[in-house]
């Protein structure tokens, strides 16, 4: 593919002054001495209605109570499973809750129940920087993962893969028939109708983590699917 690929936006560097109303978040943007200054790279983004936003190009994802996260099953414990959630901070499921029920050793068989390198769609529920953070898989859509595959992104391109209103997501799965879920760590799970368009929509993601910082995406993505389903002759 080719094309002329210019900036989504202001580019600014750590240090840089950042205008007052740009919307931006702590500790990416801090204020000093009266000026708003990044301390991270990132893009100065204008969206609907003027508003300009802080978007940070490299970051790690710091979990928040509510956030719902696909995490990897990394270890177990005697009644929990230890859960990595593409962060610093590595998570916690208890057994209890993902059961629903009280857990009993003497018919529960935790390695039957998960295992290492599971996939998990779960909920944090609670943390604080001192302790793990605490997954439920007690709500709708939570649990196992069990179908499709799981494409890791850097957190900070989330949006990017998502779009303004759900444009770049809902665009790739009208092309390809797939269903996706982007969770705010980083982790994207993708069910396709069948293989051929798995691989497109893994391309997909990951151009555009790679040209996330680019404007004109969405027409180059949609371009980039359409050209691989030629390749591999399927709709």
């Amino acid at each position: 593919m080719s094309g002329e690929r210019k900036l989504a936006g202001k580019l600014v560097l750590p240090g840089e002054p950042v205008d007052d109303e740009v919307q931006a978040e702590k500790p990416f943007v801090v204020e000093e001495g009266g000026v708003k200054r990044a301390t991270v790279i990132g893009l100065v983004r204008e969206g609907e209605g003027g508003k300009k936003s802080f978007v940070r190009l490299k970051g790690v994802y710091v979990p928040k109570p509510g956030d719902i996260v696909i995490g990897l099953i990394s270890g177990v414990g005697v009644m929990n499973w230890f859960v990595d959630i593409n962060s610093p901070y590595t998570a916690v499921l208890n057994v209890q809750d993902f059961l629903g029920r009280p857990y009993n050793p003497a018919y529960d068989d935790m390695s039957l129940l998960l295992r290492i390198g599971d996939y998990v769609k779960a909920k944090v529920v609670a943390f604080e920087r001192t302790r793990n953070p605490l997954l439920t898989v007690q709500d709708k859509g939570l649990g196992r993962i069990t179908g499709g595959v799981v494409v890791e992104i850097s957190p900070t391109k989330v949006p990017r893969v998502i779009g303004r209103k759900r444009s770049m997501i809902s665009m790739i799965e009208e092309k390809t028939g797939c269903k996706l879920f982007v969770a705010v760590n980083g982790r994207v799970h993708v069910e396709c109708p069948n293989r051929d368009l798995e691989v497109v929509a893994v391309m997909a993601i990951k151009y555009i983590e790679r040209e996330a910082h680019t404007s004109g995406l969405t027409e180059r993505v949609m371009r980039l699917i359409e050209e691989e389903k030629s390749i591999r002759e399927v709709r």
